[in-house]
């Protein structure tokens, strides 16, 4: 006869088996937990995306050791893979303003690419600064 104990050992060892092979149960349960949490966020009426919470608390789960982010890699990188399909909403606001491939397009383009390089010198001169600082302390 199984000990409770040793049953429940080998149904939790089933349990991460299936989790670390399905994509599925994978993302259904990143869905789930992003859903749970949004619930829990409305019920207290707190101003806080679901999905950020559920991020938490993901994350936390990690950090204790309960769950592995090696049981989210099929699940992640399917995800990522298919990132397009999440943006096809925008491209057919592209398509429903013209305006966006004239003159209106090209200004908008320009102050993304500006900002963007703005923020990487940014960030590249302050990590310089602080390296250097850190060889100067340590020397």
């Amino acid at each position: 006869m199984e000990t409770s104990a040793s049953a429940l050992r080998r149904y939790r060892l089933l349990i991460k088996r299936g989790l670390r092979r399905s994509a599925w149960l994978q993302i259904g349960l990143l869905v789930l937990l992003w859903w749970l949490a949004d619930g829990v966020m409305r019920m207290l009426g707190l101003p806080v995306p679901g999905g950020i919470v559920g991020l938490f608390v993901l994350l936390l789960a990690f950090a204790l050791r309960w769950l592995s982010p090696r049981s989210f890699h099929h699940g992640a990188q399917w995800l990522l893979a298919e990132m397009l399909l999440f943006f096809v909403p925008a491209a057919m606001i592209l398509l429903d303003n013209r305006q966006m491939f004239g003159w209106l397009g090209i200004k908008l383009l320009l102050v993304v690419v500006a900002g963007t390089l703005l923020v990487m010198s940014a960030t590249s001169m302050t990590v310089e600064l602080l390296l250097r600082r850190s060889l100067r302390h340590d020397a």
